[in-house]
């Protein structure tokens, strides 16, 4: 593999918000709707927003990657609007997404919300199936191989109560993410698990974690991938799962449409720059961000990684020739 490079952002927070009828607000849109005016709104900034997708278009990647959370409260007019924003990214064949907490704010038909960036979401739903477009909240995780590289898109988007940020895989998507990631396994790709919560739980900020955190980082013990990206936090960050094969790295961006405000860091995102020798992955990170005078993206430093490389050979998946 000569070199493959996937560029990774989050948490956009498309703005402004649509207008709203009483009805649609007689639900959890109601806090967040107050929690937009009174503080998001100065926050996430659709200028910034757009100088970040300025930027990593003239970067050149090969491939785009979007962690959740694009809307805000999970209107009807949000989901369109995010269509229409999707395709300034980039087209369904460059671009992966998957949903976050605020694409599922409230219950919504599937029709009317992320029916919308189903494209976005296409790939294989079962170890060596067909590509297929998701068909509800709970077609996940699916695949989607270029080249060498694997994306296996997860979905933790689960309604919460009021002012709970929570996120669930639940059992079921667990047990098919394991046998993704084996029969993934098997070929040597390099597996890029997506997730928009932190696969860490508990501590102070439960009510915004990851409910099942064990279970995901015991399923990828098991099972193994080589890279997880994520969303949520608003912050960088850097961390690993522990695993008998070595560390999973697990790496976070910023809001990509924030400014600097208090503990959460301003708009960022990474390139992984990806190549593979006899016995391992090489993985360049470039960390390019919003300046001081917010007009321009810029370097802000980078990162190299090695990751071993592990064949799972003999590795039986359900579903699939062993």
């Amino acid at each position: 593999m000569t070199g493959f490079t996937l560029a990774h952002f989050s948490d956009p927070h498309l703005g402004p918000l649509p207008a709203a009828s009483w009805q649609d607000l007689a639900n959890k849109r109601a806090s967040g709707l107050f929690s937009w005016t009174r503080n998001r709104v100065k926050i996430h900034k659709p200028a910034v927003l757009k100088l970040l997708v300025e930027d990593l278009k003239a970067q050149s990647p090969d491939h785009i990657t979007v962690t959740g959370d694009l809307v805000n409260i999970s209107l009807p007019a949000e989901f369109k609007a995010a269509a229409r924003w999707l395709e300034t990214v980039g087209t369904p064949d460059n671009v992966t997404i998957i949903p976050g907490n605020h694409d599922a704010y409230v219950a919504m038909p599937w029709a009317d919300s992320l029916a919308c960036w189903a494209p976005y979401m296409l790939g294989s739903r079962a170890p060596g199936g067909p590509e297929t477009l998701p068909q509800n909240g709970a077609d996940f995780p699916f695949v989607r191989r270029v080249g060498s590289i694997a994306l296996v898109g997860t979905s933790t988007a689960v309604p919460m109560p009021p002012f709970i940020a929570a996120g669930r895989l639940g059992a079921e998507q667990l047990c098919r993410l394991r046998d993704q990631l084996r029969y993934l396994g098997r070929d040597g790709l390099f597996r890029v698990v997506l997730i928009h919560h932190p696969p860490f739980g508990g501590g102070a900020y439960k009510r915004k974690s990851l409910l099942d955190a064990q279970d995901f980082q015991e399923v990828l013990a098991d099972a193994g991938a080589e890279l997880v990206l994520h969303g949520h936090t608003h912050v960088s960050g850097l961390a690993r799962i522990q695993t008998p094969q070595g560390p999973i790295p697990v790496i976070s961006v910023p809001s990509a449409s924030a400014v600097a405000a208090g503990h959460k860091d301003p708009s960022r995102y990474h390139l992984y720059r990806i190549s593979r020798s006899a016995d391992s992955w090489r993985v360049e990170v470039d960390i390019r961000g919003l300046n001081t005078t917010q007009d321009a993206f810029v370097p802000q430093g980078s990162m190299a990684l090695t990751i071993p490389l592990i064949v799972s050979k003999n590795v039986s998946v359900a579903g699939a020739a062993a």
